[in-house]
């Protein structure tokens, strides 16, 4: 039957080729989402024509793994490789001594190892699938070596599939405008992995640095310098949450509105009070921030933040808005507590004292901050060096200053509100 081999049919969207005119696709995933499986697809793809002797869109094809191993076992005769995806009425042959898959319809794929980077010298091609690019310890000498061979044909493509990793050259790839990619977290396979599989690896490494990058498919960036590092976060992993003396949401506005202009950052932290200040602890329990939104849109987005914890308090940062901040934030919710922060220092300069709090170990953080977290690790004492503003740090800045470097509140019974 010719189902099982209509990949278009069964593919999730992460495996399918993003449409437009792009060279290099790169698929990022958790482990087991399905890269290889795109990978194989997108090879078949190139080189088959409609009937199984036609000619294809690319006649020669460059596979290059890891090693000569990693290469063969899984990109061919892997359980998701090509050998399995292809019916056998268009199966290839694999002649090992040249190390080079053959079509019947007389399209080639070379094999080739990423620790060979010379051995791309000289070779020329109209298509290129490179597997687990981020793992490869000669990755730009090889990715410079195969961009010389891609002459052939009208224009010449490459699938990229990997697992993301803090490597200059893959985050040089991601950002060329010819460049194109897709995502997905280990999940969005999950009817082909084991049931006990996700349920184990989720138990020991959600939200921990190896989680997000090896299931999440979350590409960790970090500066040298940073205020914060994956070591450092990885260290303040909260576990288990206690019951809070206080809460607070604290909100970054952003300076315009609509799809162009910077986040709002929305940021809930709790205080687990003590006489002793050693003692005290802060716990960032949720990254509201929000995108794109009007004014009334990130306001009912704090405002809806701060009835999901309870909070005891909003607290905005002025500087862009004023007194505007307040009266949207109030008419949402008209009998908000709520206080107003004025920045009279620059963000890094404010940022320094609460990542000091994190060194000495008195913030914890739940489930769920990926994106913050990825702020945080590009920010330096002399400035935030990712792209954009940093909005989620201002916004966990403001709510850990209020809960750990403030003036301690006298703790006073719940209010009840008369309407």
């Amino acid at each position: 039957m010719a189902l099982p081999y209509l990949f278009e049919f069964w593919a999730h969207a992460h495996q399918l080729p993003p449409e437009g005119d792009w060279r290099s696709w790169v698929i990022l995933g958790g482990r087991g989402a399905g890269k290889t499986r795109a990978g194989s697809e997108w090879v078949r793809a190139q080189v088959e024509g409609a009937k199984p002797l036609d000619k294809g869109r690319c006649r020669r094809i460059a596979l290059i793994g890891e090693t000569y191993d990693q290469a063969r076992e899984v990109m061919i005769y892997g359980d998701s490789g090509i050998m399995n995806c292809t019916p056998p009425d268009r199966k290839p042959k694999y002649v090992s001594t040249r190390r080079t898959l053959v079509w019947p319809n007389g399209a080639e794929a070379m094999v080739f190892s990423a620790q060979d980077p010379e051995a791309l010298r000289g070779p020329q091609f109209d298509g290129a699938w490179a597997d687990e690019f981020a793992k490869w310890k000669k990755a730009q000498d090889v990715w410079d070596m195969l961009q010389f061979g891609l002459r052939l044909g009208e224009a010449p493509r490459v699938c990229v599939t990997t697992t993301p990793r803090n490597v200059g050259v893959l985050k040089a790839l991601l950002e060329l405008p010819s460049t194109v990619s897709t995502h997905a977290r280990t999940e969005a396979n999950q009817a082909h992995l084991a049931e006990t599989f996700l349920e184990e690896v989720r138990a020991r490494y959600e939200g921990q640095s190896l989680g997000l990058q090896e299931l999440d498919g979350v590409l960790l960036d970090q500066v040298d310098g940073a205020l914060w590092t994956r070591e450092m976060l990885d260290g303040a992993r909260a576990g288990r949450l206690p019951d809070m003396d206080r809460v607070v949401v604290a909100v970054d506005p952003p300076a315009g509105a609509g799809a162009r202009a910077d986040a709002c950052g929305i940021v809930v932290a709790g205080l687990v009070d003590s006489d002793d200040p050693r003692a005290r602890r802060a716990y960032v329990l949720e990254d509201a921030s929000v995108q794109g939104l009007s004014p009334v849109g990130w306001a009912t987005a704090a405002i809806e933040a701060a009835a999901r914890w309870q909070a005891d308090r909003v607290v905005a940062e002025v500087n862009q808005g004023g007194a505007m901040v307040e009266a949207t934030l109030r008419q949402v919710d008209p009998y908000v507590a709520y206080k107003a922060v004025h920045a009279s220092q620059g963000k890094s300069l404010r940022a320094e004292p609460v990542a000091a709090l994190y060194e000495q170990g008195r913030v914890k953080h739940a489930v769920g901050l990926a994106e913050l977290e990825a702020q945080m690790c590009m920010m330096t004492p002399e400035g935030y060096l990712g792209s954009g503003s940093p909005d989620r740090v201002d916004a966990l800045v403001w709510a850990l200053s209020e809960l750990m470097l403030g003036v301690r509140p006298v703790k006073r019974a719940p209010q009840v509100r008369v309407l």
